[in-house]
């Protein structure tokens, strides 16, 4: 009895009587893809959201987080400067729905200054579904059509790609302390993914008339969306297999400090 005594004081001491905190916050998520050769294009960006529940560990340097985000991205070849990018006239829009385990470090003691750097590593998995516009200005999901043959016997080394992927949260911020119970962060948070289809767009031009055949106009169509025929264009690049997707996210968060969720009085 003596020993579970001392075990729960040490428990509701070390663990319990740490700070619990909640944050929420909005900014902008972009991409870096087959669409988007420039490593920052503010013509990919769109919204992002994120809410989290975060605990400070007892050294005031690591704190641990998890939590939601939703970003929007986009590309189009129209953007860019290469005019073989132009030419090719692919684009795509996606939206990015993302759960995380991060830690955070405080660069320094948090209870000493008001304003504070930290970095950020986690992992997290994400869910990404590329969609765009045909000539009548329908909405059509890409990955169903296999754009590039994924899921062809002509093809056996493109299987379709899931739509759920892994990725690595990483980057850098600025906290600054309002109160004891509010601070205010700038975040920049860059995402490694495992994947090079964000964008619909890896390796080659499958062959048109085999995707005619098997998936339909509307995939022949979205394939290819140069001017002029299609004829001769299997084989020819179509993206850089060899170079994964990234997405980012950047923005303005509120973080409410909760305190001692329990306590324990010796």
């Amino acid at each position: 009895m003596k020993l579970f005594t001392i075990c729960f004081i040490l428990f509701t001491n070390c663990c319990f009587a740490q700070q619990w905190q909640v944050e929420v916050g909005g900014g902008v998520s972009g991409y870096n893809g087959d669409l988007s050769r420039a490593a920052v294009n503010f013509k990919t960006l769109g919204p992002s959201f994120c809410a989290n529940l975060k605990y400070m560990l007892p050294n005031n340097f690591l704190v641990l987080r998890g939590g939601i985000s939703y970003g929007k991205i986009q590309g189009n070849d129209k953007d860019n400067k290469d005019p073989n990018l132009v030419s090719r006239n692919l684009n795509f829009k996606s939206n990015i729905l993302e759960g995380s385990l991060i830690m955070e470090v405080n660069l320094v003691d948090p209870t000493v200054y008001d304003g504070l750097p930290y970095l950020f590593a986690g992992v997290g998995v994400f869910h990404f579904n590329p969609y765009t516009y045909d000539h009548n200005n329908t909405k059509i999901l890409l990955q169903r059509l296999g754009t590039e043959g994924q899921g062809l016997s002509e093809y056996p080394n493109r299987l379709m790609y899931s739509r759920v992927k892994v990725c690595i949260p990483f980057g850098l911020g600025w906290k600054f302390q309002l109160n004891d119970k509010v601070e205010f962060i700038y975040e920049l948070g860059f995402r490694y993914t495992n994947t090079d289809y964000l964008d619909d767009v890896s390796s080659t031009y499958a062959d048109p008339q085999v995707l005619l055949a098997k998936r339909g106009a509307e995939a022949a169509e979205l394939a290819f969306r140069g001017s002029g025929s299609s004829a001769g264009i299997a084989g020819h690049i179509r993206g850089n297999p060899d170079s994964k997707d990234w997405y980012y996210m950047t923005g303005i968060k509120v973080c409410f400090k909760f305190g001692k969720i329990f306590s324990y009085n010796q």
